[in-house]
């Protein structure tokens, strides 16, 4: 219960607290003027107080309220002005600003700058698709068999599976080729493109695999394309981003959305580790199933096909071991990449 004596002595011992800095000045808030302070007790306690008091006290407390609140607010506006009249070299308007730190491109980035800038001097224009994908665009288009083992849980992310209609599925996408589908629905040939975009796996973590990487693939679709133009393209790309003494060699492979189906790989050595054979990209001439399911007639209309992972290609160009690096946003990482 409050009483005359308690108000005198809280008054006492706001006027002497010290309030020389920032932090005792919070401490001050806190014992006294905060919901559960000393002053927020005193109130309580009035009520509580015979009723022939309870007038006196509450004079007394608005007083001590008001001293209180006199206090706080001139110990705030003294330490601001102290603050804002010390001069140091620092602070003095006629020295030159401190130099700000510069960013730079992430090295996927620059990466596919780089390959979107090679195509862009090719011919080719840029094509772009959801990230979100229903089975037809993503697998049935593209030649993928029911069996396939990339319609497969452990393979694919499935934001929908409907084990009685699969057409109703929704994954994310496992490669960039569903925007090869949904351009050529769109366009009628001549159709000459890439399709830079994220793509997703349902693949453990490891130094070698994530769960999501960038891939571009390209398409291009014309009267008698030929399979010389695919190696010539190819070549011509892999000239322009390794250099022009590269070595690299064209192997049959085999992929649902073409036929014939290759590989090329890249000789590939540093001053860190020997040289080796790199596979760089999948390619082939579109397969005529693929072009049918778009309405595009495959006895008058031929094409070819390619995809590579800028991740791959990043890390050989800047010899980097492990591929979590290029996500994890570390700034000492990122700024060996000027």
């Amino acid at each position: 219960m409050a009483d005359i004596r308690n108000i005198y002595k809280v008054k006492e011992e706001i006027s002497s607290h010290p309030m020389d800095s920032n932090e005792s000045i919070e401490s001050f808030r806190l014992t006294y003027l905060s919901r559960k302070g000393i002053i927020t007790e005193l109130l309580a306690g009035i009520g509580k107080a015979p009723p022939e008091e309870r007038a006196r006290l509450g004079k007394e407390f608005n007083e001590l309220k008001k001293l209180a609140k006199a206090r706080y607010e001139e110990a705030k506006s003294a330490i601001s002005s102290e603050k804002a009249s010390r001069v140091t070299a620092t602070d003095d308007p006629t020295l030159p600003p401190p130099p700000l730190p510069t960013g730079s491109s992430h090295p996927l980035s620059q990466t596919l700058e780089e390959i979107k800038n090679i195509f862009y001097r090719l011919g080719f224009t840029i094509a772009d698709g959801p990230e979100l994908e229903d089975d037809f665009h993503n697998f049935t288009a593209l030649n993928f068999p029911p069996e396939h083992p990339a319609r497969d849980m452990q393979d694919t992310f499935f934001i929908r599976k409907d084990e009685l209609d699969p057409s109703l599925d929704l994954v994310l996408r496992t490669h960039t080729s569903p925007v090869q589908i949904r351009l050529m629905k769109e366009q009628k040939p001549p159709v000459r493109a890439i399709m830079p975009g994220r793509v997703y796996r349902n693949e453990s973590i490891t130094a070698k695999s994530y769960c999501l990487f960038h891939q571009v693939e390209g398409l291009y679709v014309d009267t008698n394309v030929s399979l010389a133009d695919l190696k010539h393209t190819l070549i011509t790309f892999a000239g322009h981003l390794f250099g022009k003494d590269l070595k690299y060699r064209i192997r049959p492979s085999f992929f649902p959305f073409t036929e014939p189906s290759l590989e090329m790989d890249i000789w590939w050595e540093t001053n860190n580790r020997p040289g080796q054979w790199m596979e760089i990209l999948g390619a082939g001439m579109v397969h005529p199933n693929v072009l049918k399911a778009v309405d595009v007639d495959p006895e008058t209309w031929t094409g070819f096909a390619f995809g590579m992972g800028v991740e791959r290609i990043t890390m050989s160009r800047y010899e980097i071991d492990d591929i979590r690096l290029l996500y994890d946003n570390d700034i000492r990482f990122l700024h060996q990449f000027p």
